[in-house]
């Protein structure tokens, strides 16, 4: 696959916004992910021309840290904490249940591009365990019997 021509002007940008940095690799990816809202090969590769980084290093670092994605996500991120007091209260049947409705797995996302699942370490939410993060904002104390709720406010969102 070869990147549009726009794009790759776009990552030449964000490039040379770092080109004074000491360590730019993860601030180039930082922007990179936002503006894409992911790091495709292709993006990696013009990262690494205009780096001089290997492009086996760069994807090392991209499938090292959880949040960047080789994918692209969906337009609504769950992310189901799985951290120990999390784990405890039952996030694991939360996200079972998320994707039992969803039809997916963490690490995937609908078909529509709608939703996407991942199974966070943590989310800073100890004291309200089992939490669900969407788009940053945490759902507390999630029961199954919510999951549904939850997954309709976002729907009808799409359908209003």
């Amino acid at each position: 696959m070869h990147i549009r021509p726009e794009a790759r002007k776009t990552v030449l940008e964000i490039v040379d916004r770092y080109k004074d940095e000491p360590s730019p690799l993860m601030l180039i990816l930082s922007d990179c992910q936002k503006e894409f809202g992911y790091i495709p090969l292709e993006v990696q590769e013009v990262i690494s021309e205009a780096t001089g980084v290997p492009t086996a290093e760069i994807y090392g670092v991209v499938t090292f840290y959880n949040f960047f994605t080789l994918e692209p996500k969906g337009k609504y991120v769950i992310g189901v904490c799985t951290g120990t007091a999390c784990y405890v209260k039952g996030s694991q049947n939360v996200s079972d249940k998320i994707g039992e409705l969803l039809k997916i797995k963490p690490g995937e996302t609908t078909k529509d591009g709608l939703f996407s699942l991942d199974n966070v370490r943590c989310l800073g939410a100890c004291g309200i365990a089992p939490a669900v993060s969407i788009n940053g904002k945490v759902y507390p104390k999630v029961q199954l019997s919510q999951v549904d709720k939850i997954l309709d406010e976002y729907r009808n969102k799409e359908e209003a």
